[in-house]
């Protein structure tokens, strides 16, 4: 499905409890790094907390999941943005405390020349794609449930990250949760050993190599397919229905996601993840910890707003209260 991104993004009114408090501790930097999947959304927060803020400058550089969280271990940054949910171990080992931030989704992006029609995927056709065993478009197993769609006679290239990455773990989580040798052969993680394929660097890597290589599939971050205008398929959930990803069946999974049970409606997005912020325990208190603070409880109630013009689903309203109580808890170190 092809979408050109025209939204103006604005937002008028700032928290002036948490821009008044950054302003009065004068000029200040804060550091993040982590997951390309968020990093659309997190660069607008930050425009715009920093528009209400003067003095405070903050950065994010997306370079994935696991190098963000090497980053937050080592003390390189101020806080660290992932798509993989730590154990709870491994949150108390490393002194880490993780907010879920807001819902994206992970889909089966593709060029193909010629070819308007949205096309369906089930989870085996993504699997077998993806492990070099439906070599064609115009694969009869393709064919069968893409009726009346003139398929070409081309091979599929197969376009996959090199990064550690949330959305490779995203993806082949959902691969795995649904196709047993998807699981058998490959498995879930941020980084795989995958059977065939180009890499790519980044959910801004795969979309530029789709681009530019005919015939080729992906995976990627709903908003870089919209950002760059790359068709995208529909995707069998576990209802059977084949659902379109967009801001209402993102929203559906989230509903699920929320309560913490599967993501089982019938019209909802089967590939949707939470992403989440990372905070570090060990943080000294001071200017620095009440800044990050704001930023976080700015994030979990105005940011919130700023989601789904960017192709992301805010979190629940109960689940955002949440996250503002932990901030406001992590800030006291409660």
């Amino acid at each position: 499905m092809r979408y050109r991104v025209t939204a103006c993004l604005a937002i008028g009114v700032f928290c002036t409890a948490f821009s008044g408090a950054i302003r009065a501790q004068g000029q200040d930097v804060l550091s993040g790094a982590g997951a390309t999947f968020p990093a659309p959304i997190y660069r607008k927060w930050i425009e715009s907390f920093q528009a209400g803020a003067p003095g405070l400058r903050i950065s994010y550089e997306a370079v994935g999941s696991e190098e963000g969280m090497r980053r937050l271990r080592q003390g390189e940054v101020d806080f660290a943005a992932s798509d993989i949910l730590p154990g709870k171990d491994v949150q108390e080992q490393l002194g880490i405390e993780t907010l879920p931030s807001v819902v994206g989704a992970v889909v089966p992006a593709y060029n193909i020349q010629g070819q308007a029609r949205d096309l369906r995927f089930t989870p085996e056709l993504l699997a077998g794609i993806f492990l070099g065993r439906i070599t064609k478009w115009n694969d009869p197993r393709i064919k069968e449930i893409n009726h009346g769609v003139n398929l070409p006679a081309a091979d599929i290239v197969v376009v996959h990250r090199s990064d550690g990455s949330g959305t490779s773990f995203v993806w082949s989580d959902f691969l795995s949760r649904t196709v047993p040798d998807w699981r058998a052969s490959v498995g879930s993680g941020s980084t795989l050993h995958w059977p065939i394929g180009e890499g790519a660097n980044g959910n801004d890597g795969v979309a530029e190599t789709l681009m530019r290589t005919p015939y080729s599939i992906g995976y990627l971050e709903f908003i870089y397919a919209l950002r760059n205008e790359l068709s995208y398929g529909a995707v069998k959930n576990a209802a059977g229905r084949f659902v379109q990803p967009n801001l209402d069946s993102i929203a559906l999974a989230a509903k699920s996601m929320g309560k913490g049970e599967p993501v089982d409606n019938r019209d909802a997005y089967p590939v949707a993840s939470f992403t989440w912020l990372l905070v570090s325990s060990k943080m000294p208190d001071g200017p620095k910890r009440e800044r990050l603070a704001a930023f976080l409880e700015w994030a979990f109630s105005l940011g919130q707003r700023e989601a789904g013009a960017l192709g992301y689903v805010a979190l629940p309203e109960e689940l955002a209260a949440q996250q503002r109580s932990a901030a406001a808890r992590w800030k006291a170190r409660q």
